[in-house]
Order: structure tokens, then C-alpha cells, then sequence
């Protein structure tokens, strides 16, 4: 009765275990360890730990109760034959690697899949993860992603400054120069020397086209000294009428 007791106790706390286990994990693989020496196993044990891995062997029916009716229940579809679960601390792909890479020296040591963060993993799952570059590499290249378009804004917003001046001084040389382009400020003192200045303007063009227009003037004698001349021919023709006259009274 009391080895009886014993035996219920050890299971209900390996039942415990793999709850507190899983739940702490980041994510939990099943692995198959059948024809694996005891060495090869602490070899195993020691790979994975240096990756963030744990691996523990459990009976499937303590496994199958403790995740029943959880959130990692699908991954009673792996547990057959003498099995293992790899409780995962950190970066799953490297711990998935890990697990790869002794499998592929060690034939026995099986991956069947895993659970993380709620979705099932396949065999072909984890080789892929197991496939991706490390965790800080990762996270390396997206901030480098991150920073890219940062660094190039940061440089234009450097050069902004700098094509502004350029495009300013281009205007300034295709207008032919700072005077064209803004004409200079009118000061008080000059603003009341031009009425005298436009005044002698003035009197300069008068001058300058009085003689054009005494030119263009047509040369047209007056009116009284062009009749004169007529007037003296008619006298000098009367004598001649009085004389035809006189004639006849002669005869």
C-alpha cells in the first residue's frame, strides 16, 4: 500500500514537472531515442544545453496527462515508443539545430515535431528552423533593415540645406546676376532727387526734337507775301487794255 502511494506520488509530481516545464518554455520538441547509449544521451543533453535546450525523458502516459485538455495536447500525436521532450529556453532554430545536426551523427536519435506558441510543428518544420541563421544574426540584419532607411533620410535631410543654396545660386547666375534678380532698395534721399532728375530729362528731349520738327515743317511762303506778285502783273497788263480802247476813236 505504501509502495503504492509512492508510485502515485512520483507520478503526479512528473505530471506536475512537465507542466511547470512546458509552461515556462518557449517551446517543447519530441524526439524518439530508441538504440541511444547512455553516453550519446549526455551527449546529447550537453549540445543542447549550451543552446538553451533541455532534454528530459518522460514516460507517454504521464506526458499524455499532463498535457490533456492544455494547450500543448496536440503534441500527443508524437508520443510513441520510448520519446523524450527537448524543453526549449531560448532560440528555438538554434536548439532545432542542435538536434539536427546529433541526429545526423546519430542515426537513433529520432525528431518527430514540437509546439510553439500554440502551433504544431512538423519534422520539416524544425529542419527548417533549424536552417536559420542564429537568433543575434537575426536580429542583427533587421536592424540593420531598420536603420538603412533612417541612415539614407538623415543624409538627405543633410544635403537639403545644400541643394537649396545651389538652386538659389544656379537662379541667381542664370538671371544674370544679384542686381536683376532683386533690385536694389530706394533710400529717402534718392526717392526726392528723382522729380529734378526727370525734369531735366525732360527738358533734354524738348530740346532735342525741336529742331526734328522744324525740319519735317513743309516750306510754305505766307498766305499776303505770295498774292503780292500777282497783284503787280495784273497793273502792269491794265495800260495795254486802255490803250486798245483809245484807237478807235481816232479813226
Amino acid at each position: 500500500m505504501a509502495t503504492q502511494n509512492a508510485q502515485m506520488a512520483h507520478k503526479v509530481e512528473v505530471v506536475d514537472e512537465v507542466k511547470t516545464r512546458m509552461g515556462a518554455a518557449t517551446a517543447s520538441i519530441v524526439s524518439e531515442y530508441r538504440g541511444l547509449t547512455v553516453a550519446e544521451l549526455a551527449e546529447l543533453r550537453h549540445a543542447l544545453g549550451a543552446v538553451g535546450g533541455d532534454y528530459k525523458i518522460f514516460k507517454n502516459t504521464l506526458v499524455r496527462r499532463a498535457i490533456d485538455g492544455g494547450e500543448y495536447q496536440p503534441l500527443g500525436e508524437y508520443l510513441s515508443g520510448p520519446s523524450a521532450l527537448t524543453f526549449v529556453q531560448g532560440d528555438i532554430s538554434a536548439v532545432a539545430k542542435a538536434l539536427r545536426d546529433f541526429s545526423r551523427a546519430n542515426p537513433h536519435l529520432v525528431i518527430k515535431g514540437g509546439l510553439a506558441d500554440g502551433s504544431l510543428l512538423s519534422s520539416s518544420d524544425l529542419a527548417a528552423l533549424a536552417d536559420l541563421p542564429p537568433r543575434e544574426v537575426l536580429l542583427a540584419r533587421l536592424a540593420g533593415a531598420i536603420a538603412a532607411p533612417m541612415t539614407q533620410m538623415a543624409g538627405l535631410l543633410k544635403a537639403l540645406p545644400q541643394n537649396m543654396a545651389y538652386g538659389i545660386s544656379a537662379l541667381i547666375e542664370q538671371k544674370g546676376g544679384v542686381d536683376e534678380v532683386a533690385p536694389t532698395p530706394v533710400t529717402a534721399e534718392e526717392a526726392e532727387a528723382e522729380p529734378a532728375e526727370n525734369d531735366a530729362t525732360a527738358e533734354t528731349v524738348a530740346e532735342a526734337v525741336a529742331p526734328e520738327a522744324e525740319a519735317a515743317a513743309p516750306d510754305t511762303p505766307d498766305a499776303p507775301e505770295a498774292a503780292a506778285p500777282e497783284a503787280a502783273e495784273v497793273a502792269e497788263t491794265a495800260p495795254e487794255a486802255e490803250t486798245a480802247t483809245e484807237e478807235p476813236a481816232a479813226e
